[in-house]
């Protein structure tokens, strides 16, 4: 093995996106109004949320939170992307990658628990909805919006330790625009065991477990729908769970095609481009998603907008 093959890593060096220095600018102007929308979106939900009193309800509850860590979500990482592009290229030490990746993996794994919540309260709003009370109540709301936090955490303290106690080699440069493992991977030396472990672990707790509670809980909700005699009763009761569908389906999709897959020979362009998708856009379609295709929210904000124009 070549000498410089050995060498290990001190310092990382993000390189996405700076084989074309010409673009640089217009992706950066890019990526800054997708982050300026990405804010006042989400901020915007969690305001008028809070704002009107027909939002308190259980599930507008999960989706403040929602709207809340998608802000953290997407601030860990875009800021950076822009810093790669303005620099064409960013240096970050092992410590600063390190905290990268854990933000990532806490706000990541809180977006998949609070995103199984919420079809759980759309299953206990479908299919049981005289308990629906009972069952949601403030203290249930708290605890499963704390369990989800408490997982977070733990999730992303077991993989950043297992992923940066193993030795890097080579360069040290990463072709992706954030610290995350798929890249970190390919500059690992020596044994991956415990890498493999990781993502394992990750894969088991975080990803699959909350797509069996999100599709166990639709197939209960669609069992329901299909007992509905009236195809008016049958469109009201999808519609209110069409946004989170939405919203799951272009979350967990990406997810599953970063994560629950070999990574090794795959094309690190594409993997960009998905990252992107992941970590970009989805934060800031949600709060559209959410908007668009929810009557209350849209009725919610008509009531803000004609204050403000009386006042």
């Amino acid at each position: 093995m070549a000498e410089t093959n050995l060498t290990l890593v001190t310092e990382f060096l993000l390189i996405a996106f700076t084989e074309y220095p010409e673009r640089a600018f217009p992706l950066f102007l890019l990526f800054l109004c997708i982050y300026l929308i990405t804010l006042s979106g989400n901020l915007g939900m969690i305001i008028l949320i809070r704002m009107d009193r027909r939002l308190h309800t259980p599930m507008y509850f999960l989706l403040r939170h929602l709207s809340f860590m998608d802000i953290c979500y997407s601030s860990v990482t875009v800021p950076q992307t822009m810093a790669v592009l303005l620099e064409h290229g960013a240096a970050l030490s092992h410590t600063r990658c390190a905290a990268q990746f854990f933000l990532f993996t806490f706000f990541g794994s809180i977006d998949c628990y609070l995103l199984a919540i919420m079809a759980y309260d759309r299953y206990v709003a479908v299919c049981q909805p005289l308990l629906y009370v009972t069952i949601m109540t403030q203290k249930a709301q708290l605890g499963l919006v704390s369990g989800a936090y408490v997982a977070g955490l733990f999730s992303a303290l077991v993989r950043t330790v297992s992923a940066f106690t193993l030795s890097f080699c080579g360069n040290g440069e990463i072709d992706f625009i954030f610290c995350d493992l798929p890249p970190l991977l390919k500059l690992t030396c020596g044994d991956s065991y415990t890498q493999e472990v990781v993502i394992i672990v990750f894969a088991i707790f975080v990803l699959p477990a909350c797509m069996v509670v999100i599709l166990v809980s639709y197939l209960f909700i669609i069992a329901a729908i299909v007992r509905i005699p009236s195809a008016g009763g049958w469109a009201k009761t999808f519609s209110t769970c069409a946004s989170h569908l939405t919203a799951v389906s272009l979350f967990f999709g990406t997810l599953i095609f970063m994560y629950l897959r070999d990574n090794s020979g795959q094309s690190s362009g594409k993997d960009r481009v998905v990252s992107v998708f992941y970590t970009t856009v989805i934060p800031m379609l949600n709060p559209l998603i959410y908007s668009l295709r929810n009557k209350e929210v849209k009725e919610a904000l008509r009531n803000i907008l004609s204050r403000i124009q009386l006042s």
